[in-house]
């Protein structure tokens, strides 16, 4: 099936599959919101790279979804270009992290497990709800896909947090948090560019139906 095919399916979304996608974004968009404010705090006070990057994931959802709020509704190419932008948000939090990490490694920052593995818990638990609730709206355009990628990635993220948290206990360094901090920045980096190369794709097909 051509693009623009896949561009039109996109589009007959009945108005209760609105509804109710516009039901769970809201929930997605409060739980992320405030899982966003317990990480950075988390983060900083049990000195873990991984908590911070995660967190930074939290605020791109929750940034993410807000935006796919507004958008819902209007044209594909609008949504497209929200996707994008919303890639390129992904891309520079992962950035931020990998600036991030070099601190760390320079100041040999070991962080406090307990922290990382509880806060690690909460943030599986919510981000599973969410995926859950999202997986059969993951289909469709950009902008639906890439609200479907970010929840995964947190999902996945959650768990090698969790990890980190067990392998700064056993070795008592903080090189398990730095790895598992750049890994969900490589995780973000990577579903960035699912996201913007998407993206573009539609907005060029768009472009060639005019």
């Amino acid at each position: 099936m051509s693009a623009g095919c896949n561009s039109c399916a996109s589009d007959r979304t009945t108005p209760v599959e609105d509804t109710v996608y516009r039901k769970i974004l809201w929930f997605a968009l409060i739980v992320n919101g405030a899982m966003f404010l317990v990480e950075i705090i988390a983060g900083a006070l049990g000195q873990s790279l991984a908590l911070t990057a995660d967190a930074m994931d939290f605020f791109s959802d929750a940034a993410n979804y807000a935006i796919t709020l507004i958008v819902l509704g209007l044209s594909l190419s609008v949504r497209s270009k929200a996707a994008l932008f919303k890639g390129i948000c992904m891309g520079l939090v992962g950035l931020y992290v990998l600036y991030s990490s070099v601190s760390h490694i320079i100041e040999g920052t070991v962080p406090h497990a307990e922290v990382m593995g509880l806060i690690g818990f909460l943030a599986l638990i919510t981000n599973v709800v969410v995926a859950v609730l999202l997986y059969r709206h993951r289909d469709g355009d950009a902008n639906r896909q890439s609200i479907w990628i970010c929840s995964r990635n947190d999902a996945i993220a959650n768990i090698a947090v969790m990890m980190a948290g067990a392998g700064v206990w056993v070795s008592q360094t903080g090189w398990p948090d730095i790895f598992i901090g750049l890994g969900i920045a490589g995780l973000g980096l990577w579903g960035a560019g699912q996201i913007i190369r998407k993206s573009l794709k539609e907005m060029e097909a768009n472009h060639l139906h005019k």
